[in-house]
């Protein structure tokens, strides 16, 4: 059996409480030779051990004897001074296995090593910090952070206190999105600094610059079906034009760019064998190439007990492309509230376009508790009711070999897995601020594109940019169809207030389909696929090709919903790529701990991970 990183260590055994320890007639656990000692006197011993570790961090044998010996003298004071006669010995050995299970979890956690935590020296190599984020605090005509609002913001990140965050002067009405709502403690999984990403790309890299063009692309092939790639021009030259960047990491067959490749999803890992943390490793997640390039799970009916969520959404209209125009643009770096909005379309369809797919990602679609519904309900034999995948659980499901016992939302069921999405999301969100606020303050697009328009139309040559970036064809295309250099976006408030690496909403797609992942049989072949009717998209006809897996279109789902902002024009492929690699370590260590908590018999979680490797934790 394969076993991560994580559980390779030989103490995990001796951590995961998977059997019960012998119990003494009157309740308490047997730990021969153990020194009884009150509970507050063995609690001071377990935190004084913590303490020392703090300083003696990388003595291994500190953390070990507070996971051993000061967790038995611990839970010997705890049952020495607790226990209550009139208490069945069962229920005082739960309650003792309840407070070990939480300690050695906590030393666990204390264990795992400070991450790197590189970023790509352009906030110190510009001191007008034109490759850093600054949108939400005032700028001057040129869109350049002023330096003393800039300095105060500086001191914010610096001490990481509420006041001093009160203390920014903010450029409009729009707010900075929760940087000490970060700060806050874990009590399952880690914490964000335990896990590290590869720096971002430096403004003027030829990396940033293939990002760039991508970007663009996108903002103009926005209206044009997915099933119709083949058919467009633009598509043609946006490939020959993808083909030729030095910085490109997406997804290529047999070394170039297809029509099966282009806008296609990848995740980024941090090379392990590189202890600085620098060095990104990029693959392309089982199943993303396959097959439509919308996943299954955003085209169906979801059912939903007696109600149907339907496949269909609301779409926006052809031509909805906001910060065109200079005065809007430098508004919202601004932080000023947008004065136009989207148009919408009153007939709604199946996401069929770029521009489709922005809008689901924009914010409140049942990406994942719909995914989960479809896997969990059953095939429908009544053409007028919608069914689902009726995907069967992961082969280590406990309850699939249990004679008399069948699961329900306290472990293992479709409830329980529904109960830990909204919970991964929340812990995600913490790690992946984190990053954003006191790791990278990274630009934005948006902000990307100010300064293409300052260095190509005011001849701006103090701003760095890689020559992909300024002799692309897709630049002036731009500019033919908006009058501008400046990046179309999709949405008329451009992107949230906080840095755009990593992204919070590709880092939540990681952490939820990892989950789900988790729980079900990845290699169940979906019957009956669809995709949208390129005459039609209000209609979905039958797809033939290869066969698509759960799995994959979990994979598929996942990249939909983070290269889902890209096509917005609030996100790199970076941004996206990374976060899938960063959500997916935050289901990880949720899952560890949870399976501390069980005892059924189980031999851990299975699951693919997106760079292709199986993993049980």
């Amino acid at each position: 059996m394969t076993t991560d990183s994580h559980d390779s260590d030989p103490r995990s055994d001796a951590s995961t409480p998977d059997a019960p320890e012998p119990v003494n007639p009157d309740g308490a656990a047997k730990r021969p030779g153990a020194e009884k000692v009150s509970g507050r006197r063995a609690f001071m011993g377990v935190a004084g051990s913590l303490a020392v570790g703090g300083v003696l961090a990388a003595n291994p044998g500190v953390a070990n004897a507070a996971r051993g010996r000061g967790v038995d003298d611990l839970l010997d004071g705890f049952d020495s001074s607790r226990r209550d006669p009139r208490v069945s010995p069962l229920d005082h050995e739960l309650r003792l296995r309840a407070l070990r299970v939480r300690v050695e979890a906590a030393v666990d956690q204390f264990e795992e090593p400070i991450a790197p935590h590189p970023n790509n020296g352009d906030e110190e190599r510009y001191p007008n910090k034109i490759g850093t984020n600054t949108r939400g605090l005032p700028h001057d005509e040129r869109g350049e952070v002023d330096p003393a609002a800039y300095r105060v913001a500086s001191r914010a990140f610096a001490s990481r206190e509420w006041d001093d965050f009160e203390a920014i002067p903010l450029g409009g009405d729009r707010k900075l999105v929760s940087p000490i709502g970060t700060l806050a403690v874990s009590l399952i999984g880690t914490t964000p600094a335990q896990i590290g990403l590869p720096p971002a790309p430096a403004l003027a890299s030829a990396e940033r610059a293939a990002e760039a063009v991508e970007v663009y692309w996108q903002a103009l092939l926005r209206d044009v079906p997915f099933e119709s790639y083949a058919d467009s021009s633009d598509v043609a030259d946006a490939i020959g034009e993808i083909n030729r960047l030095s910085g490109y990491t997406g997804p290529r067959a047999r070394g170039r760019v297809t029509l099966g490749t282009l806008f296609r999803g990848s995740v980024t890992y941090a090379d392990p064998r590189d202890r600085s943390g620098r060095t990104a490793r990029h693959v392309i997640p089982p199943g993303v190439l396959n097959g439509p390039y919308i996943s299954q799970f955003l085209l169906r009916d979801i059912p939903y007990g007696p109600q149907v969520i339907g496949g269909k959404i609301r779409t926006a209209l052809p031509g909805n492309d906001f910060q065109t125009e200079y005065d809007e643009w430098l508004a919202v770096q601004n932080g000023i509230s947008p004065t136009r909005s989207i148009a919408y379309d009153p007939v709604r369809r199946y996401v069929s376009t770029g521009r489709d797919l922005a809008e689901y990602v924009h914010g409140g679609a049942p990406l994942y508790w719909g995914a989960a519904l479809l896997l969990g309900a059953a095939r429908s034999t009544n053409p007028g009711v919608p069914g689902g995948i009726a995907a069967p659980l992961s082969p280590t499901n406990p309850y699939l070999t249990s004679r008399t016992q069948a699961s329900a939302a306290a472990t293992f069921s479709l409830g329980y897995l529904q109960s830990l999405l909204p919970f991964g999301t929340s812990r995600e969100i913490r790690a992946t601020y984190w990053q954003k606020w006191f790791v990278h303050n990274n630009l934005r697009p948006e902000a990307y594109g100010g300064l293409v328009h300052h260095r190509l139309a005011n001849d701006a040559r103090d701003y760095p940019l890689h020559r992909d970036i300024l002799e692309s064809q897709v630049v002036e295309l731009t500019y033919d169809a908006f009058g501008s250099y400046l990046l179309p976006q999709a949405f008329p408030e451009g992107a949230p207030l906080h840095g755009s690496y990593p992204g919070g909403a590709a880092a939540i797609a990681g952490v939820n389909v990892t989950l789900i992942k988790a729980f079900f049989d990845e290699d169940h072949v979906i019957e009956d696929p669809f995709v949208p009717d390129p005459a039609d998209p209000t209609r979905l006809v039958p797809y033939s090709g290869p066969p698509l897996t759960v799995g994959g279109e979990l994979n598929k789902l996942a990249t939909n919903a983070a290269f889902g902002r890209n096509w917005a024009g609030i996100h790199w492929r970076t941004d996206a790529a990374a976060s899938l690699a960063l959500g997916e370590e935050i289901a990880i260590r949720l899952l560890r701990d949870e399976r501390r908590t069980f005892r059924e018999p189980f031999e851990g979680f299975t699951f693919t991970r997106f760079d292709g490797t199986r993993v049980t934790v």
